[in-house]
């Protein structure tokens, strides 16, 4: 039977309290139960006079609002604003009766651009909700997941200038240029002197007018952009236990080292490193091994053409440090080059008149050249690890930690893209979105329903 509502009672006066109105489970409650806020007032102490000036907008009040919009997803602070206005469970969060006055949209943005811009407060921020996590023994960091995602910039991608500019120093260059000297050396020949090393490489990139210091990332013939990269690292349990964020042009390797830094400051020296095939270099490799920890590399294919020997077909032999091709010829050494590949040769003479020249090399001279980098034995290592059962079980587990981590920060909590520009305000963004989701987790793992009566 139809039934139509005659009932208007828009204008009905309630005596209610606004605890009433918020859900029993509502995640608000669960976040409010799981972690203290007032932790921030002795973070913010020595930003605010105490002496002079107006009174100021209650700092956890901001922060609070900071988490609100980042934990829901919601698109901008003006916008978070206006759902502050409406949504009761969010005023009740925020310790907001029924008519307090909510704080304007700008107010964030003063606040960070006069107290917090220079600051780690929201790297702080993100280490002590970590911090309560781990004293609920929900944190589980023997095995580390590492991996990046592209945040795309708030800059158009047509608007740019090109630039000559020197290329970034390896976190890894001093300790290679060691190695190298001490493998030529080994082999009879003279080390490179310093400036053979310092000598400064250039390139040329776009630079974005909108917001310099983005950086330009080429995915595929659609895809290209001005993006900002946010490398993350994850335990098993899918906390993420330290981010790092960078231009979206910066090599995923090249930041491996200083994130697992962090992660050992913080929580400890891992027993398992896992990351894609994107950090599957030597230097890697060698870092991991180096500081007794294990990684968990994929395989990656060989990028050798089509009809020619893979480079697995010619055996390396480490007791005389050569190497035989798939007729037994000796690829003899012949030198370490600066960029840290030792180099071997056959004898053209041999090669001259062999079968297999063609599936062998191109050199017009009839000569074939290997090249082995100074630590391709980590790799080695790494790939025979890759065969084991423990290994293998956690390498699977990406998809279900870090991979999650990145699908739920984009799909649930904004992260796809931003509207901020500049590295410090992408850093906090990243330490504020990946805070919320360690929040957002550890409420909901340690939530107890109230007893219903």
């Amino acid at each position: 039977m139809l039934t139509k509502n005659t009932q208007m009672n828009r204008d009905q006066i309630e005596m209610i309290a606004l605890d009433q109105l918020v859900p029993a489970d509502h995640l608000v409650r669960k976040i409010d139960a799981a972690i203290d806020f007032s932790f921030i007032y002795s973070l913010v102490q020595d930003m605010y006079s105490s002496e002079r000036g107006r009174p100021s907008i209650d700092p956890v009040v901001l922060i609070k609002m900071a988490f609100i919009q980042y934990t829901f997803g919601i698109r901008s602070m003006r916008k978070t604003i206006e759902e502050i206005e409406t949504n009761l469970a969010y005023r009740w969060f925020l310790g907001f009766g029924f008519y307090d006055k909510v704080p304007h949209f700008s107010t964030f943005g003063k606040n960070y651009e006069r107290r917090f811009k220079d600051t780690d407060l929201f790297e702080q921020i993100f280490y002590r909700i970590l911090k309560e996590a781990a004293d609920k023994k929900l944190i589980s960091s023997e095995h580390v997941f590492i991996d990046s995602t592209h945040v795309k910039a708030s800059a158009n991608k047509h608007k740019f200038v090109k630039k000559v500019v020197r290329k970034e120093t390896k976190a890894y260059q001093a300790r290679l240029q060691d190695e190298i000297n001490a493998d030529r050396e080994a082999h009879g020949k003279k080390p490179f002197p310093p400036d053979k090393f310092g000598k400064e490489e250039y390139k040329e990139i776009k630079e974005s007018t909108t917001d310099p210091e983005s950086g330009y990332y080429v995915k595929d013939e659609r895809t290209k952009q001005f993006a900002y990269s946010f490398h993350a690292a994850a335990d098993r349990n899918g906390f993420v236990l330290g981010a790092i964020v960078t231009p979206g042009n910066i090599h995923d390797s090249s930041v491996l080292e200083p994130l697992l830094e962090k992660v050992i400051e913080k929580h400890g020296k891992p027993v398992v490193v896992a990351a894609d095939a994107g950090y599957k270099t030597p230097a890697v490799a060698q870092y991991i091994f180096e500081n007794d920890m294990t990684p968990a590399l994929p395989y990656t294919r060989p990028r050798t053409k089509d009809g020619y020997f893979k480079k697995h077909e010619y055996v390396y032999d480490e007791y005389y440090d050569c190497y035989l091709c798939p007729q037994g010829q000796v690829l003899k050494y012949a030198t370490t080059t600066k960029e840290g590949y030792r180099q071997y040769f056959s004898d053209p003479v041999q090669c001259k008149d062999c079968p297999f020249l063609s599936k062998c090399t191109q050199s017009k001279e009839h000569k074939k050249l290997i090249q082995r980098h100074v630590w391709e034995f980590y790799l080695e290592e790494a790939d025979h690890l890759r065969h084991t059962q423990e290994n293998k079980s956690i390498y699977a587990r990406r998809k279900e930690t870090i991979e999650r981590v990145f699908a739920d920060a984009k799909e649930k909590h904004g992260m796809r893209w931003t509207t901020l520009r500049g590295l410090k305000k992408l850093s906090m963004q990243a330490m504020l979105t990946f805070a919320a989701m360690n929040l957002k987790k550890m409420a909901c793992w340690t939530w107890k329903s109230p007893a219903i009566t």
